[in-house]
């Protein structure tokens, strides 16, 4: 059967690319071959964003009720089709099916808050803010905005931004990660059917080129990416020089704090769940544990490297196990399982104990994979290179504090603030946690305090380059201008 070859979505069109210059898309739990992707052109961007611009003229000027329509043919079309895009998902990036369906459901999720418009973009009256004068707030739209896509949320991020960009009167551009471009090209093909006019939603594939097109190109008014923290600040400096919006989501190293009262076997569930879901590659995956008081340290590290060892490692597709709540799969590509290796060596070099080495586990049938199983280091300090270092993959640092005090500074220390969460059943300590540690998002008993739809997501510190965040009511923000009016009518002679 011959390869798929992935095309771009112009102006309501599919395109191939102009180039020759092609990628392997590989699936990494055997590492076959199963399309391949362009490495698109600046002019081939260009063209995307010249035929968002033409089509921001009278998209912006329809009623709002009537942008939405498409979306809610959107909701009902991802609906159908969400398992299907489930299983593209994992072939090409390796997270288990459950996972997969999760992150369709949080897809179509955004896409019904953003039918929410006709409410949520509303301005604001102030009757009388003068004699005779009255002010009001209009809430309109800029025009063109782009996204840059990463590979582990290949649906859900690029829907924490596109249906809110349509719905409020913007065009866009998502560029998908070249990695993993079936998913985004599945999706396309459902958002042909739903009715935009032509220009109004582009996808263009490639490199760093077409990422750079869009911080260039003076008709897109921001850009919203998700990636790692230097090329985040890199993207924010320029868009901030070219006087653009910007949405950049960061690096992250979230932390679990046990405190001495916690349920000790729920939290145990609940991390193996938080560190190794999706093979630790999503931004909010826990992957340093906090343990208070010396009781508690040694019971965690006990019961969580015993949980680890009986994690499921498997290729997420294997019928076998494909619909089992907890597998762990590849991580996305060798040059990543390359890093994560080098970091599990760093972390032996500076003194920690690899209490569970993960490197030379072997999947039968799937030797060619990219594979790491669960890797754990205990007698880890604040400020070595695992703690303070995003890994993205399965490996988990367990750090010992006596004190709450002595855990929330861990946690502030650190360079990232994307989440953290706290175990505990007292009320004192969890409102101390919520309000004092810097973190843009908080749980309690929650191993993964991913917001629902409705809410902003983001961090803070180098985990987020942005004043707006994405998804929910907040985001409308970035998507419209404030447009303030002041009024007054004299009567007539």
């Amino acid at each position: 059967m011959p390869l798929k070859t992935i095309k771009n979505y112009i102006n309501g069109r599919w395109a191939q690319a102009q180039d020759t210059s092609y990628i392997d898309v590989e699936n990494p739990s055997t590492g076959q071959v199963i399309a391949r992707t362009p490495l698109s052109t600046k002019e081939e961007a260009n063209l995307a964003i010249e035929a968002a611009a033409e089509a921001y003229e009278d998209w912006s000027k329809t009623p709002v009720a009537r942008r939405v329509k498409p979306l809610y043919k959107l909701v009902s079309l991802l609906g159908q089709n969400e398992e299907k895009i489930a299983r593209t998902l994992v072939e090409e990036m390796g997270k288990s099916l459950p996972d997969a369906r999760a992150e369709l459901k949080r897809t179509l999720e955004n896409c019904e808050v953003a039918c929410g418009m006709p409410m949520l973009q509303m301005g604001d009256i102030l009757t009388g803010c003068s004699y005779g004068i009255d002010g009001e707030v209009l809430r309109l739209p800029l025009g063109v905005f782009t996204m840059i896509a990463p590979f582990n949320f290949p649906a859900m991020v690029p829907f924490w931004f596109l249906p809110y960009a349509l719905a409020t009167g913007n065009t866009y551009v998502v560029k998908a990660s070249e990695q993993v471009p079936l998913t985004m090209q599945s999706i396309t093909e459902l958002i042909d059917r739903i009715g935009l006019p032509p220009g109004v939603f582009n996808l263009i594939n490639g490199d760093r080129v077409v990422g750079e097109a869009f911080l260039e190109h003076p008709k897109v008014q921001g850009v919203s990416v998700v990636g790692r923290s230097a090329t985040c600040r890199i993207i924010a400096q320029k868009c901030a020089r070219a006087n653009k919006r910007f949405q950049a989501m960061g690096g992250a190293k979230n932390h679990l704090v046990v405190m001495p009262d916690a349920k000790v076997d729920q939290v145990i569930r609940n991390m193996v769940t938080s560190c190794y879901g999706c093979a630790g590659q999503r931004c909010m995956a826990a992957s340093a544990i906090v343990p208070v008081g010396e009781q508690m340290y040694k019971t965690i590290c006990r019961k969580f490297i015993e949980a680890s060892r009986e994690v499921l490692v498997a290729n997420p597709l294997d019928p076998n196990v494909a619909d089992e709540p907890m597998v762990m799969g590849p991580v996305i590509s060798t040059n990543a399982k390359k890093f994560i290796l080098e970091m599990v060596a760093a972390g032996t070099e500076e003194g920690a104990t690899l209490a569970l080495d993960g490197r030379d586990i072997v999947i039968p049938g799937c030797e060619k994979g990219f594979f790491i199983g669960p890797t754990v280091f205990t007698d880890v300090k604040p400020g070595m290179k695992i703690h303070n270092t995003e890994i993205f993959g399965p490996v988990v640092v367990i750090l010992k504090a006596q004190t709450l005090d002595e855990a929330i500074k861990i946690i502030n220390d650190h360079q990232y603030g994307n989440g953290a969460s706290i175990y505990t059943q007292n009320g004192h300590w969890a409102r101390r946690f919520k309000l004092e540690v810097k973190c843009g998002m908080i749980g309690v008993n929650v191993g993964i305090p991913a917001p629902v739809a409705q809410l902003p997501f983001g961090g803070m510190k180098n985990s987020l380059f942005s004043a707006t965040k994405p998804q929910g009511k907040t985001i409308i923000n970035f998507f419209t201008e404030d447009k303030i009016v002041t009024e007054r009518y004299w009567p007539e002679n």
